[in-house]
């Protein structure tokens, strides 16, 4: 009876703890999920679905930079200069970042992590859109049904909670592509889903002159949208550049949690 006893008080003691179960109960909570949303049918699929959130509830100049880590096998990398860069002159961000590049990167992803200027948001196990019936964004075919989907995040929020003794509150998918339903079930898995509302580089594909005039286009509350797993890019080139144009007209940064979101 110690073990149960234990991890109760544990949850209590803790914000971030989702206190559902420890482990055989995993496929219970995956149950009680297919069984409340498996005869739900979506009716919208793109990136700003119903319940998605797109910006911060602020009327300051005040503007959250997200950036990606994708996992793919072409994206394992890490841009060291512009963390290096936010770092230095005190820019804060939400970094979310996805399972496979945790496990190539795990050192980097641990410093990340215990640096109070980031917070870590959920990225998915395998990089795929949210979708509770396959459906596909940029050539990438998205979860197949509800339990794939609930794999998915919670695989993924219990993975970075084990390293970092924190649960992500904040989920983005890969692609950035929803359906409503899975927006709900992510909801339901205590996690928010965030968008964006500037495209900040296009996958890393974006030259330094587009990334910084996308940047540049930013009012208050706005969420920007780049990578930080692509140090070849250039998109801290433009990062920079654009960031250092909006300090001079009296712009700040913000991680998500500092804002309710909408």
């Amino acid at each position: 009876m110690k073990k149960p006893i234990i991890f109760a008080l544990s949850c209590l003691l803790s914000l971030n703890a989702y206190c559902a179960e420890p482990k055989d109960d995993y496929d219970t909570l995956k149950k009680s999920i297919v069984k409340q949303f498996e005869k739900q049918t979506p009716k919208e699929w793109g990136e700003n679905v119903k319940g998605v959130k797109t910006q911060l509830v602020t009327k300051q100049k005040t503007i959250a930079i997200t950036l990606d880590a994708c996992g793919s096998p072409h994206g394992m990398a890490y841009d060291s200069k512009l963390i290096a860069y936010l770092e230095k002159n005190e820019i804060p961000a939400t970094l979310f970042i996805n399972a496979r590049w945790i496990d190539t990167n795990l050192e980097t992803f641990k410093k990340l992590a215990a640096n109070p200027l980031f917070e870590i948001g959920n990225h998915g196990m395998a990089h795929k859109p949210a979708s509770v019936s396959g459906e596909s964004a940029y050539g990438l075919k998205g979860t197949a049904n509800v339990e794939e989907l609930v794999d998915e995040i919670e695989q993924s929020a219990r993975k970075i909670q084990s390293i970092t003794n924190k649960r992500p509150v904040y989920f983005r998918s890969g692609t950035a592509y929803y359906d409503e339903v899975a927006v709900k079930i992510a909801n339901k898995l205590k996690h928010q889903v965030i968008g964006f509302s500037i495209l900040g580089d296009a996958g890393a594909t974006y030259t330094a002159k587009q990334v910084e005039n996308a940047l540049l286009t930013a009012k208050s509350g706005d969420i920007f949208i780049a990578h930080f797993n692509h140090p070849e890019s250039q998109t801290r080139e433009g990062m920079i550049r654009a960031i250092e144009k909006l300090k001079a007209n009296g712009y700040k940064f913000a991680k998500l949690s500092d804002y309710k979101l909408k």
